[in-house]
C-alpha cells in the first residue's frame, strides 16, 4: 500500500506517544521503570522460594527462637546443648570481649542458619532419592503394596506445603542413561517381529559388533553428560529432531487441539474470542506469579514443569540449517488475524490495567469491522502467513531478505513477541473432521505456524488451537486449554444473548468490570510487499495449498463403549486400544504388520519430555494372528489379549521410568556423529520408518474441574487433537479416553499414498474394537 511504502522511505522518530505531553510521557517512563524493578524483585523472591522449597523461612525463625531460649534460660537439663553451642561460638571467635546478649544472638543466628541449610539440602536430597523409586508405577493405584504405601507416606511427610509451579524442580531426579546391553537387547526384541529372518540376523550381527567395539566409548561419553546436564537427551532432542528439521512444520510438526465436543458456550465469535482470551490471560498470570499448581500423579508424585516457561510470548524463528526459539518476556499484546489483516491488540489499557472481558469483546468487534473496510495493493499482502508453511531454509532466506528492516521487521516482531496469535476466521464447520483438518493447516494463509500458540475462532463461536511442537509437548498445551474450557463451563462468562458479561473467578485478583476509558485502539500491522516478495508469498501459498489438499484426516467418536467395558476385562484402556490399532492395521494393509511409535512422557525426571513405546511386540503379533485364526476359542484369544496387554503395560511403564531405548539410541547416535564415527547399527536402528505413529491424549490433568463421569458433562469434554502422518505410507493416530462410554480417534494419512485411507482405517479400528469386545463378552459368559 502507498502509506506503507511511505513509512519505509522516511523513518519516524518519536520520544513520546502521539496525543501525550512530555510530562505524561516522563510519568509513563517512571512507571515503567518502577514496574521493571518490582518485577525483578518479585522474580528474585520466587527464585529464592523455589531454591529453599520444601523448607520455608519458618524453620529458620523457629530454630533461632529455640536456640536463643536454650542459651538464655541456661537450664541444667539443657547444659549439654548449651555447652556445644558455646563451643560453636568459640570457633566463631565470639569471646568475652563481646556483650553477653550479642553473643547469644549471634551464636543462635549462625547455628540456626547452619541447621536451616542442613535441613534444606537433606530434604531435597531425600525427596530426590524417594522420587527416583519407580516401583509404584508397576502397581495398580487401588492395590498397592505396603512398601509403596510407606514410600508415599514418607514422600508426603518430606514434601513441603503449597508448592508453586516450579517448586519441585530442585527435588526431581535426573534421568539415568540406561545400560547399553539392556538397550541393545530390547531393541532387537522389538524389531524381531517385524523383520525377516535374514534382516534380523544382519541387525543382530551389527548390534553385537557395536556393543563390543564403539558402543562402550559412546556410552561413557553419554554418562559424562548425564552427570552435569539437567537431562542427557532433551536439549539434543529439541535441537536435532525439531529445530534442525528443514521440512515445513505445517502438518509435519505442528498439531491441533479441539474445544468442547458438542456444547458451544456462545455462538458470538467476538465474545468467544474475548472469553477464551480472558481465561488464557488468567492462566498466564498464574504462571508468571507461579501460583499455578504443579501437576502431580496420584496426588503425590510431581511432574517436571520446565516446559511451561516458553508457552507465551514465544515463536520459532527460521534460520538457515537450524531454527531458534525466541522467548520475549514482558510484551502485553496479542496479534489478531482477521480477513488476512494483522492487528496488534494491547490487553492493557493506557493506565496499565488489564482489559476486562467486555472490553476485549468490543476490541474484537472493532477489528472485525475495520478488517472488512481495508484495501490492499495486492492479494499477497493477505497471505504473508503462508511463508511460515514453507520449507524452513526457504522461509529463513525470505525472512532475512525482506523482513530485516522497515515496517516488515516491525510487523514481524509484533507477531513473534505477541502472547498468542488469534485468528477470527470467516469459516464455520459443522463436521468435526473438516474443523480439525482446518485447524491443522488452515487455508494456506490463516495460521502463523511459527507461533507457539495459534487460537482459531470460527464464525459460529467454535474454536481450536494450532501449536508449534519444538518448545513443548501436547500435554502442556492440553493443560492450558483444559483450564480455559473448564472456566467457560463453571463460571458462565457469557450471557443469554451470547455476549460477554461480568463474572467472578477464584484466580482473579483486584479485577474490576468497569469499562475502561483508556483503551488503546488496536493497531493494524502493515507489510511492504514488493514484486520479489509478492512472488515468494504466492509460491508459498500454492505450496501450502498443495500440502493441505494431500492431507487425509478423519475424526470420529466411538460411542459403542469406552473405558468402562475395557476395565471389566481387566485390561489397560491404552493397551486395549493399541491392540485394536494393530488388529485394524493388519486388516487395512492386507495382513501386514507395522513398526509402531507410541509417545509416553518422561516428566517424572528433570527436564523430561517423551520416550517411544514400541507398541508392536511379539505378544501383540501373536494376538493379531490369533484373532484371525477361526480355530481358536474365545478363551484362547482372550488369553493372547491378556499376554499382549501385560507386555504393553510393562513396556509403557519402563519408558516412563527411564528404561526406554529410543532416546538412548538417539543420544548415542548424536555422540557418535559428534566424535566423527559411523555406526551401521545406529544408522539402521534409527532409519526404520514408523508406519504407525500413535499417541494417547490426557483428558483431565487438573484436580479442579468437574466430574467427567457425569453424563451431563460429556458434551463439554474436548475430543482432543491430532497430528499429521509421520510416514508417507503410514498413519498418524491420536486417541482420547474421556469417559466410560466414549472414545475419540483422530486418523491422518496422505491422499497421495495408495496404501492408506483414513476413513477406511477408522472403520477398521471400530471393527477391531467390536471384535475384541465380542471376545471379552464370550469369555466372560463362558465362565
Amino acid at each position: 500500500m502507498a502509506e506503507a511504502r511511505a513509512a519505509v522511505s522516511k523513518p519516524h522518530v518519536r520520544f513520546h506517544e502521539e496525543g501525550t505531553s512530555e510530562i505524561e510521557q516522563e510519568t509513563q517512563v517512571a512507571k515503567s521503570f518502577f514496574q521493571d524493578l518490582k518485577l525483578c524483585a518479585f522474580r528474585t523472591r520466587r527464585q529464592i522460594y523455589n531454591g529453599l522449597w520444601p523448607t520455608t523461612w519458618d524453620y529458620l525463625l523457629g530454630a533461632l527462637v529455640v536456640v536463643f531460649l536454650i542459651m538464655y534460660i541456661d537450664h541444667p537439663k539443657l547444659n549439654v546443648l548449651s555447652f556445644y553451642l558455646w563451643r560453636f561460638g568459640d570457633t566463631l571467635y565470639l569471646d568475652d570481649t563481646y556483650p553477653y546478649m550479642f553473643r547469644i544472638f549471634a551464636i543462635s543466628l549462625m547455628s540456626s542458619v547452619l541447621y536451616f541449610v542442613v535441613v534444606l539440602y537433606t530434604r531435597q536430597f531425600l525427596m530426590r532419592i524417594l522420587l527416583s523409586y519407580k516401583g509404584w508405577l508397576y502397581q495398580p493405584p487401588r492395590s498397592q503394596s505396603k512398601i509403596v504405601l510407606l514410600w508415599g507416606l514418607m514422600l508426603r511427610i518430606i514434601s513441603g506445603r503449597k508448592p508453586r509451579l516450579y517448586s519441585y524442580q530442585n527435588s526431581l531426579p535426573r534421568m539415568n542413561v540406561p545400560p547399553l546391553k539392556q538397550t541393545v537387547k530390547k531393541f532387537l526384541e522389538s524389531v524381531k517381529p517385524i523383520l525377516s529372518t535374514e534382516d534380523y540376523d544382519k541387525m543382530e550381527i551389527e548390534a553385537k559388533e557395536f556393543q563390543s567395539s564403539l558402543g562402550p566409548k559412546l556410552q561413557w561419553i553419554l554418562q559424562l553428560k548425564s552427570w552435569w546436564a539437567p537431562n542427557y537427551c532433551t536439549d539434543w532432542w529439541e535441537k536435532y529432531v525439531y529445530l534442525m528439521g528443514r521440512d515445513p512444520i505445517a502438518i509435519n510438526s505442528n498439531y491441533y487441539c479441539l474445544d468442547q465436543g458438542g456444547w458451544v458456550p456462545t455462538k458470538v465469535q467476538s465474545a468467544r474470542a474475548a472469553g477464551f482470551l480472558t481465561s488464557l490471560l488468567i492462566f498466564k498470570k498464574l504462571m508468571e506469579t507461579e501460583k499455578l499448581e504443579p501437576l502431580v500423579i496420584r496426588k503425590t508424585i510431581p511432574l517436571c514443569m520446565f516446559q511451561y516457561q516458553r508457552m507465551f510470548n514465544a515463536a520459532r524463528i527460521p534460520k538457515l540449517d537450524q531454527d531458534k526459539i525466541r522467548h520475549h518476556q514482558g510484551s502485553d499484546h496479542v496479534v489478531v488475524l482477521c480477513n488476512g489483516h494483522f492487528y496488534k491488540l494491547n490487553v492493557l489499557d493506557a493506565h496499565g490495567k488489564q482489559l476486562n472481558v467486555m472490553d476485549l469483546q468490543s476490541q474484537m468487534e472493532w477489528i472485525k469491522k475495520d478488517a472488512e473496510s481495508q484495501l490492499v495493493s495486492c492479494d499477497a499482502e493477505l497471505k504473508v502467513a503462508s511463508l511460515t508453511a514453507s520449507e524452513r531454509n526457504n522461509w529463513a532466506k525470505i525472512r532475512r531478505e525482506h523482513f530485516s528492516t522497515g515496517i516488515n521487521r516491525d510487523s514481524l516482531h509484533a507477531i513473534e513477541e505477541a502472547i498468542v496469535v488469534i485468528t477470527l476466521d470467516t469459516n464455520e464447520f459443522d463436521d468435526i473432521t473438516e474443523r480439525a483438518k482446518y485447524l491443522l493447516h488452515g487455508n494456506g494463509a490463516s495460521i502463523w505456524f511459527d507461533k507457539t500458540i495459534n487460537i482459531v475462532v470460527f464464525e459460529d463461536g467454535r474454536l481450536g488451537a494450532n501449536c508449534e511442537h519444538s518448545w513443548a509437548d501436547a500435554p502442556v498445551i492440553g493443560h492450558m486449554i483444559e483450564y480455559c474450557l473448564v472456566n467457560e463451563y463453571l463460571y458462565r462468562i457469557y450471557n443469554d444473548s451470547g455476549d460477554c458479561k461480568p463474572f467472578s473467578h477464584p484466580d482473579m485478583e483486584n479485577v474490576t468490570f468497569q469499562r475502561s476509558k483508556a483503551i488503546i485502539t488496536p493497531m493494524r500491522l502493515y507489510w511492504d510487499v514488493k514484486n520479489e516478495l509478492q512472488l515468494s508469498i504466492n509460491n508459498a501459498y500454492r505450496f501450502a495449498c498443495k500440502n493441505n489438499d494431500d492431507l487425509d484426516l478423519k475424526v470420529s467418536k466411538h460411542d459403542a463403549f469406552g473405558k468402562g467395558l475395557i476395565k471389566t476385562s481387566k485390561t489397560s484402556p491404552d493397551a486395549f486400544i493399541q491392540m485394536a490399532l494393530q488388529l485394524a492395521y493388519f486388516k487395512d494393509s492386507q495382513e501386514k504388520f507395522a513398526l509402531t511409535y507410541e509417545s509416553s512422557m518422561t516428566r517424572l525426571y528433570l527436564h523430561g519430555r517423551t520416550e517411544t513405546v514400541r507398541s508392536f511386540t511379539q505378544e501383540i503379533k501373536d494376538f493379531v494372528l490369533g484373532m484371525n485364526n477361526p480355530s481358536l476359542s474365545a478363551g484362547e484369544k482372550h488369553q493372547l489379549m491378556k499376554n499382549a496387554a501385560n507386555k504393553h503395560q510393562k513396556t509403557y511403564r519402563d519408558c516412563m521410568s527411564g528404561k526406554g531405548i529410543d532416546r538412548h539410541l538417539f543420544s548415542l547416535y548424536i555422540v557418535c556423529r559428534g566424535q566423527g564415527y559411523e555406526s551401521e547399527f545406529l544408522k539402521s536402528a534409527l532409519s526404520m520408518p514408523w508406519t504407525l505413529s500413535t499417541s494417547q491424549q490426557p483428558q483431565q490433568q487438573m484436580d479442579r474441574g468437574f466430574d467427567i463421569s457425569i453424563p451431563e458433562v460429556l458434551e463439554t469434554l474436548s475430543p482432543g487433537g491430532g497430528f499429521g502422518p509421520v510416514s508417507d505410507d503410514g498413519y498418524g493416530v491420536s486417541y482420547m479416553v474421556p469417559g466410560d462410554a466414549i472414545l475419540y480417534f483422530h486418523v491422518s494419512s496422505k491422499k497421495s499414498s495408495k496404501a492408506t485411507d483414513s476413513a477406511r482405517y477408522m472403520d477398521n479400528i471400530f471393527w477391531a474394537l467390536n471384535e475384541m469386545r465380542k471376545v471379552c463378552e464370550e469369555t466372560r459368559a463362558s465362565k
